[in-house]
């Protein structure tokens, strides 16, 4: 079943008619004018749940840098003000959408990918912000075994897979095409989720798809030199999509819309916070969380940092464009039979303030 862009405006017409403070008067803290101006739609003030309320947020992996936003949103006191009590679980065997679904998590970390895979597989979830706004992720290799500058420069390399070759697979045969190449050129390893760099350093692959903002960064730190053929330099021949996003089922818009609210508005003040100040954003990731590597948490939020919000007109906002274009590629390649409702996917309608409508 597929949550209709109408459930999301009859949740906001619901909570005006309840009297529910969609932008209310919250605890009269306000943004610095240059941070409300360029990521907050303008806000000032933000919304408030009805009543103290504990939500669980359903990370999709050990803390990191895409995870900035909420870690400094609970430091500086934003899911506070939100009266909220948030409490951060890192992901099990089971996947975080299909928890938020049925209400384990009240919201999670995903991926358009994965959100698109189980919508058109009947869990439904909605995408209420873009973490990150593009694609940042890119196939790459070493840089003196197998260099590489364009995709046709991949073809006869090992790719090491994560155990989806009909996406794998079809993304890679894009770019191939794409730059003049043979598609199928490229040998599919399937590998699983393991540490990808040192397996290309073993030579037992010589090509991997990565985050760059997480185990590219990780890989300068270590000295080790990456050639890389980077998603968003081939948006004209692959989709850009979201990834990661930030997720909740429909029954928390159709039930708890205050709470949807005030968590996206507060989550929204910490990525914010995060674009202006990477480097005490990341200090107060790894206060709570002090087992991790200073300097990865340090560089990845300086590398992340411009990508969060990028050319988008606030912090989170997403376009039905991406969300069609993303699930048109599927079904164009056999990967889904049919597409999913691209506009009933995703809502920016719990973002803070006001944007000029999506042209696309």
């Amino acid at each position: 079943m597929h949550l209709k862009r109408s459930l999301m405006l009859l949740s906001l017409a619901l909570m005006l008619a309840m009297g529910v403070p969609v932008w209310a008067q919250g605890d009269g803290t306000e943004e610095p004018s240059d941070q409300a101006d360029d990521h907050l739609g303008g806000a000032t003030e933000f919304a408030r749940a009805d009543e103290p309320t504990d939500v669980i947020l359903m990370l999709d992996w050990t803390p990191n840098a895409n995870h900035l936003g909420f870690y400094a949103a609970q430091a500086l006191g934003y899911y506070d003000d939100a009266n909220l009590s948030v409490e951060f679980q890192e992901p099990s065997d089971i996947q975080v959408e299909a928890l938020v679904a049925n209400g384990v998590a009240d919201f999670g970390v995903s991926f358009q990918e994965f959100a698109t895979y189980a919508i058109a597989g009947g869990t439904p979830v909605v995408s209420l912000a873009a973490i990150i706004q593009h694609n940042t992720s890119g196939f790459v290799s070493i840089a003196d075994m197998h260099p590489i500058s364009t995709p046709a420069d991949m073809a006869g390399l090992r790719y090491g897979g994560f155990g989806q070759p009909d996406l794998e697979n079809a993304i890679l045969n894009t770019l191939l095409a794409c730059d003049g190449a043979e598609p199928d050129s490229v040998e599919y390893v399937n590998v699983g989720y393991v540490d990808l760099i040192q397996l290309m350093q073993q030579d037992r692959i010589d090509l991997a798809w990565i985050f760059y903002g997480v185990q590219g960064v990780q890989a300068e730190l270590s000295g080790v030199d990456l050639d890389a053929v980077m998603m968003m330099d081939y948006f004209d021949c692959v989709p850009d999509y979201y990834t990661p996003i930030l997720i909740t089922g429909p029954d928390m818009v159709e039930q708890q819309p205050d709470v949807v609210a005030a968590f996206v508005q507060a989550t929204a003040r910490g990525y914010a916070y995060a674009i202006d100040h990477p480097d005490e954003a990341a200090n107060m990731l790894l206060e709570a969380v002090p087992e991790l590597d200073s300097d990865l948490i340090h560089a990845g939020a300086e590398w992340l940092a411009p990508e969060f919000q990028s050319d988008a007109p606030r912090w989170g906002e997403q376009q039905a464009s991406v969300w069609q274009g993303y699930t048109d590629f599927l079904v164009d390649n056999g990967i889904l039979e049919s597409g999913i409702d691209a506009g009933a996917a995703f809502t920016n309608a719990f973002l803070p303030g006001t944007v000029p409508a999506e042209s696309d």
